[in-house]
């Protein structure tokens, strides 16, 4: 069993900038991919930016050139940067690792953008 956890959500005005950060700790056999989700109230999660082990990124549309997701060289946590906030980015946001196949997932940070 792999736990994950997060930390670093908040309130910040728009424009502003918060670092996510998310640790796995446990029965870690290898993280593969290790990123972010967020759900907004009355919304779907999406997927917001995910590391493949070994570098390679994939983000969502909507906040490529803000946000950048990266893993330390352990590769057993990951952060997301994000500037340039908007209003639209509230939302709680997951971490999400797949090990050896498994799906795991945080218990959820809260982001609010507001002036």
């Amino acid at each position: 069993q792999v736990e994950l956890v997060e930390s670093g959500g908040g309130l910040v005005q728009p424009g502003g900038s918060l670092r996510l950060s998310c640790a796995a700790s446990g029965h870690i056999s290898s993280i593969h991919n290790m990123g972010w989700y967020r759900q907004a109230p009355g919304k779907q999660r999406e997927l917001v930016a995910v590391t493949v082990r070994g570098g390679s990124t994939n983000y969502r549309h909507s906040v490529k050139g803000r946000f950048t997701v990266s893993r330390d060289s352990s590769e057993n946590t990951v952060y997301l940067q994000m500037n340039s906030l908007k209003p639209e980015d509230t939302a709680v946001y997951y971490c999400y690792a797949t090990d050896r196949g498994v799906e795991y997932w945080g218990q959820g940070t809260q982001v609010t953008i507001a002036s």
